[in-house]
């Protein structure tokens, strides 16, 4: 990856805010209304009334939302909510999370790395964009001149060589710890030992980094350093905050790294029944009755589990209440270089690259479908086809779909091309609220 570089980032005053549980905050794009008005009850300070201001039924400026945060941005500092770091930092972060009964550490530090367009260096995207979401964050970005949450960016190093050098520096070393809503630990230690800094980044400089998630906030950041360039006759010195993102690394082979599957709801289109499914997949895959009835789910991913097989779906039909167990076969490759002759063999390998552009698109004739519910839990597919998720839908068809591989990111990534929607979904996610990137130049 380009360069990183220590800074000096604000952070809680706790003499003043008390726990820091109380306010961080998960990021903005997670949060719904509820949740929002959980966290504004928490806390005075807590940091999504920074990062996803409520919006004032009056108000007809779009504006004013951001314009309300950085208002309130500015008194926190004035007041010592938000403190500076006496001096540069990276920071180690740790989250300690429980899955499936198995208790995690994943490592990381968040620093801030030098900005370079997608396309143009070795930083790499895997998912698409969409410009209302850069707008959103480019609008508060101006206002409050900070990146307020960091993005999330691996890169290879199979013996976590850089983050176990941060590792001993800060061994036997008092945490901050906070505890999020979903009862996620995280801890995070400010390291500002120079010369410890100079040798992580000697160690990470010429590697390339992968963007897990914030890509919306990573191309916010180059869309906000290019307008303050243009103001500023068409460059930025070298050192400029606003070259930089802060942005959480970590090791592609860190042990607490893993990447959760999304499954599939969907309403709104055509009842099938297994027979039928079968009949209209024809011999592009092989069909296997595997269960009936929502519940029989949980038997059906164990199978999918075992099989580690980007290749093999758990499909359910309402119509008969079954599960299909659908499995790729030597005729799948073919029927997907029709439909997907532009893309590299690695992206069209991928489980929702199959499922959605051959399967539910092409061979179920459901293209144009509405939106699914995209769900990360066996349990929430099951309580939805029961009718027991929020809503109350009826969902007249399920797809349980493995999930893209840290190695599948790199490999579609290096050939330069993005994922379809939801591949990934890396937990937990990485907290807003723990360190904020000031860009301005003072």
């Amino acid at each position: 990856m380009p360069r990183i570089r220590a800074f000096r980032g604000l952070r809680y005053n706790l003499a003043q805010v008390g726990s820091l549980s109380d306010v961080i905050a998960p990021p903005y794009d997670v949060v719904d209304g509820t949740l929002q008005q959980q966290l504004y009850d928490n806390s005075p300070f807590n940091f999504i009334r920074l990062e996803l201001t409520k919006r004032e039924d009056e108000e007809g400026d779009e504006n004013a939302v951001y314009d309300h945060a950085a208002t309130l941005f500015r008194q926190w500092i004035r007041d010592g909510v938000l403190q500076h770091e006496p001096d540069p930092a990276v920071y180690v972060y740790h989250q300690i999370f429980n899955y499936l009964g198995e208790t995690y550490t994943r490592r990381g530090f968040m620093t801030r790395v030098e900005l370079v367009r997608f396309g143009e260096g070795n930083i790499y995207p895997h998912e698409q964009t969409h410009s209302k979401a850069k707008d959103d964050r480019l609008r508060l970005t101006r206002a409050c001149q900070a990146n307020m949450s960091q993005i999330y960016g691996l890169y290879p190093d199979p013996s976590n060589e850089a983050q176990n050098l941060l590792e001993e520096h800060v061994i036997g070393t008092a945490a901050l710890e906070a505890e999020d809503n979903l009862g996620v630990t995280h801890r995070l230690w400010p390291v500002t030992d120079q010369d410890l800094i100079s040798k992580v980044a000697a160690l990470v400089e010429d590697k390339p980094m992968f963007v897990a998630d914030g890509h919306h906030r990573y191309e916010t950041a180059c869309n906000y350093r290019d307008e303050l360039a243009e103001q500023n006759g068409g460059s930025l010195p070298s050192d400029h905050p606003a070259n930089f993102v802060l942005t959480m690394v970590m090791s592609m082979d860190d042990p607490g790294l893993i990447v959760l599957p999304t499954h599939r709801l969907l309403n709104g289109v055509q009842e099938l029944d297994s027979d039928e499914l079968r009949s209209q997949l024809g011999d592009a895959f092989d069909c296997e009755d595997v269960g009936n009835g929502p519940e029989a789910a949980h038997e059906v991913w164990k199978q999918i589990e075992e099989l580690d097989d980007q290749g093999a779906f758990g499909l359910f039909t309402s119509k008969d209440q079954k599960w299909t167990l659908v499995m790729a076969n030597s005729n799948t490759a073919a029927k997907m270089e029709e439909i997907a002759g532009d893309q590299s063999g690695d992206w069209r390998s991928l489980g929702v690259a199959m499922l959605h552009g051959l399967i539910i698109d092409r061979l179920l004739g459901m293209e144009g479908h509405p939106k699914p519910n995209y769900v990360h839990l066996v349990d929430e597919v099951v309580g939805g086809l029961q009718g027991n998720l929020e809503g109350d839908q009826e969902y007249q068809f399920a797809a349980l779909v493995m999930p893209a591989t840290v190695e599948d990111i790199r490999k579609v990534s290096l050939h330069e091309e993005r994922m379809p929607a939801k591949s990934t979904y890396f937990y937990p996610k990485l907290l807003s609220g723990l360190v904020v990137n000031p860009l301005d130049a003072s």
